[in-house]
């Protein structure tokens, strides 16, 4: 039962992660682009990413706990080396995370509130470089999933 629960709370959190990711990217990205003019669109991103980071900052908790605690109960050496490819992506989409909301979205807020549109245009284009880096990251990390089966 602990494993159903502990795989339930890693994916569904996976798919708020990368899902909004998703979502973020293909959809809100273009549509805020062709709609919106920077004065309007900038500060949108600003408070999408402030409701959507304390998610994401959530399910990349519950990601790493419960890996880890998967990885453990089986150990590492009897572990699929699928799972060491998962857990080292994870780490490293979760160090692109934190990056991003300590850097370029912090950089993002302060430049929206001075109303420093190009400054605030280059941080969301590096938050936009980042996200597609992790995207990238995610793919591998379901190839990976699904080569440990």
């Amino acid at each position: 039962m602990l494993r159903q629960v502990l795989l339930f709370l890693h994916f569904a959190s996976a798919m708020v992660w990368v899902g909004g990711m998703v979502f973020a990217y293909f959809c809100l990205r273009p549509a805020a682009a062709q709609l919106l003019e920077p004065p309007q669109r900038l500060p949108l991103w600003a408070r999408t990413f402030g409701r959507f980071f304390p998610l994401v900052g959530v399910a990349v908790a519950l990601i790493l706990l419960t890996g880890f605690t998967m990885l453990l109960q089986v150990g590492f050496a009897a572990a699929p080396a699928g799972w060491h490819v998962m857990m080292a992506l994870g780490l490293l989409m979760s160090g692109v995370y934190a990056y991003i909301v300590l850097v370029p979205y912090t950089a993002l807020q302060r430049y929206c509130e001075a109303a420093a549109w190009p400054a605030a245009a280059a941080s969301l284009n590096r938050i936009r470089q980042l996200v597609a880096v992790n995207l990238v990251l995610a793919a591998f990390t379901v190839a990976a999933a699904v080569a440990a089966r």
